[in-house]
């Protein structure tokens, strides 16, 4: 973050979930420190498992697709005369993209570049990580205890007479 005013900054720092924590959804509590508006927020040892996808377009079917929008009046608002100039750095970009890519990918955190030229395979292949990564996590609902199931029995028998 050298560079940076901090000033513009929040760090928000988690540590094990809380009681409270434990009442909400996984993202709760990153929802609930997001930075306001013009601020930059850190998030400093989130605990939720994060799958990071770089959807990599080929430039030739970038080509293609800006065709696509001047063609298509329907779809001429998605383009921008500076995506055209911004094209020059191709090569740039791409040298950016992958050293960002390698410093950030972590054998717990890993990058997928998936080709984005065909998103109907794209979508597939986004959807088979998700699906894979969510059955290797072997999530399951929680068991409740002796004195919980005590409980609900006494419930349910009140509500059946």
């Amino acid at each position: 973050m050298s560079g940076v005013n901090l000033q513009g900054c929040q760090v928000f720092s988690f540590k094990h979930q809380s009681e409270a924590e434990l009442q909400h959804d996984f993202l709760w509590r990153t929802t609930r420190d997001l930075p306001e508006r013009g601020r930059i927020g850190i998030f400093n040892r989130s605990y939720s498992r994060i799958i990071k996808f770089f959807l990599h377009l080929s430039k030739e079917e970038q080509r293609k697709r800006f065709i696509e929008r001047i063609d298509d009046p329907q779809k001429n608002w998605k383009f921008s005369a500076a995506d055209i100039r911004e094209r020059k750095f191709w090569p740039g970009y791409m040298t950016a993209y992958e050293q960002c890519l390698s410093a950030t990918s972590t054998i717990d955190s890993p990058w997928y570049v998936v080709p984005a030229d065909d998103k109907n395979n794209s979508r597939l292949i986004v959807s088979q990580i998700l699906l894979e990564t969510l059955e290797a996590m072997s999530l399951a609902y929680p068991e409740a205890s002796a004195a919980r199931l005590r409980e609900l029995k006494a419930i349910r028998a009140e509500l059946t007479t």
